[in-house]
Formats: C-alpha cells, structure tokens, sequence
C-alpha cells in the first residue's frame, strides 16, 4: 500500500511480519506513543510507515537491555541521545553484575563449607555490603583502632596498609576472605589489640614513626632462626642490641609492642588482607618474632606479658 505522500504503508500485521515481534506488542508501544501510526485504513485499522520497522528494531534492542519504555521514548524522541543512555545502562550493568557475583561468591561458599543458616545470614549481609559500606565498616574499625592519631599524617601508610579493597570481580576465596576479615575488624578483643600497638608506637615516635620495629626485629631474627642460632646465646645479644639500635622503641615498650604484633589474629588478619587485595601472601614471622622475643627478654630481663611468643 502506498500513502498519499508516495510512501509505502502498511498494516499491523505486515510490520509485525517485517520485524518479528507480535502484534501484541506492537499494538501495546502503538498505544504508549512510541511507534505511533501513521494513520487509519478506510475500515479504521493502523497503518504504519516504513520507519516503523526501524523503530521497533531499536525498541526491541533496548528492551533487551533492560531499558524501560520512559527512557527508550526519550531516545526515540530525541530528548535523549543513544550515546548518553548506553553509557548510564552500562554503569548501571556494571553495578548488577559486581551485586551478583558477590551473591554468586557467596552460595559457592556456603555450598562448600556446609554452612548454616545463622553463619549464611552473617556472610550474605557482609558480603553484599556496597563499596560504600564496606569503606564505612573498615573506617569504624580503623577509626576505633587507632582512636586520636587516626588523622595523624605520620599514621596513614599504616592505616593504608591495613585497609582491605574488595574488587567488584571478587571470587569465592576473596569474598570468603572479606568476611572473615570483616568479622574480626567488628572484634573487640582485635580492636584493643591493634590499639595497644598503636599506642606503644606513638609513645615513642619523634615527627614520624621511624622503621617499623615488629619489622625491623621480624628481619633481623629470620636468618638466625634458619641459621639455628640460640636466642640465648652472646651472638642474639648482638643481634637485639643492633635491632635497638635501630629503632626508636626502649627495651621496656619492645617486648609489649612485638607481643601484640606477634598475636595470632594480627597474622590471621595480614593473610585474609593479602587475600581480599589479591597481593601474595606474607611470610609468617611467628618463627622469628619468638626467637627475637626469647632474647630480647633475656637481655631485658622482661617476662610475657600476654603469654604469647
């Protein structure tokens, strides 16, 4: 059929032929304005022209993006172009698919460790905390851990290096990890513990923190221990005097301070750290923080004072 402007036009039944969809649903976008007719048969029934088709290929196309029909008629009507719209719809994408990967991450957990219905609801809602939820959860911990040096300059590669960065592309293992991580960041006991660290390194500290002493003791012990060297013996009292030396930190604050950095849970939380951020997971220091613990309180005199190392 022709129209009287010489183009061709044609019923709802071709133009459903044409394009693929059903008469259904070209009739249901006809009667919301979005592939209007244009115009009527002599016995009242639509006829659409040849942009029709073109019309209901884009609809078509972004329905299938999820697009709802206020936006496609914005981009059919020009008050929006293509350009704008596929790249918030992407953006939004983006922000579904991290939602259900960590979903997925978490079934697969659950599924493996045979959790339960109590520890699922923990993991589900930590887990799908937004980034911005997971920052706020880190920062009150932080926060509360370091307590009046947390704005403090000469502080902030610390709390940097102890700040956890789940990617949106997560795995199993990194959301596992997450939560774990999660966990004892809530943990009143860990939040004392890195506390009392805090507080002993600000004790001492000049402008800056100088060389971290857990790191500088923690390195300078590993090749005695693999050497076999006794931490009792003259060549350890070297090595402690040579690691005071070097750090800012007295004899009588040392032995607290690499206690509380010797603790299980601050290794526990450096390996899920190393996990969640994807970096290589550290050396244990356990074996040398012992041995330089052992020596350092003979030459000291110092007892435990938590009774670990």
């Amino acid at each position: 059929m022709v129209g009287v402007d010489g183009d061709a036009v044609f019923g709802i039944g071709e133009l459903a032929r044409r394009t693929g969809l059903t008469v259904k649903a070209i009739r249901f976008y006809s009667d919301r304005g979005i592939v209007p007719p244009t115009g009527r048969s002599p016995a009242g029934y639509r006829l659409y022209g040849d942009d029709a088709v073109a019309r209901l290929d884009l609809v078509r196309t972004l329905r299938e993006l999820e697009l709802d029909l206020a936006t496609i008629r914005k981009v059919l009507d020009r008050e929006l172009t293509l350009a704008e719209v596929a790249a918030a719809h992407a953006d939004a994408l983006a922000a579904r698919i991290g939602v259900l990967r960590l979903r997925r991450a978490v079934l697969a957990v659950v599924a493996e460790r045979g959790a339960g219905p109590e520890e699922m609801g923990v993991m589900h809602r930590l887990a799908k905390l937004s980034k911005e939820g997971r920052r706020q959860l880190v920062d009150e911990f932080l926060g509360t851990a370091f307590g009046d040096v947390a704005g403090d300059p000469a502080f902030a590669g610390v709390m940097r290096s102890l700040t956890p960065e789940l990617p949106d592309d997560a795995g199993p293992e990194q959301v596992e990890a997450w939560v774990e991580l999660a966990r004892l960041a809530q943990d009143p006991g860990f939040r004392e513990l890195v506390r009392r660290m805090v507080e002993h390194l600000d004790a001492v500290r000049g402008e800056d923190l100088g060389p971290d002493p857990t790191a500088v003791a923690r390195d300078a012990a590993a090749p005695a221990v693999a050497s076999g060297v006794d931490p009792t013996s003259p060549e350890a009292g070297r090595l402690v005097a040579a690691v005071l030396a070097r750090v800012r930190v007295p004899r009588d604050r040392l032995v607290p301070l690499l206690e509380a950095a010797n603790d299980p849970r601050r290794e526990r939380y450096l390996r899920l750290l190393a996990v969640v951020n994807g970096w290589g997971p550290p050396d244990s220091a356990a074996p040398a923080l012992d041995w330089f613990l052992r020596a350092l309180r003979r030459e000291t005199g110092s007892p435990s004072t938590t009774g670990l190392g």
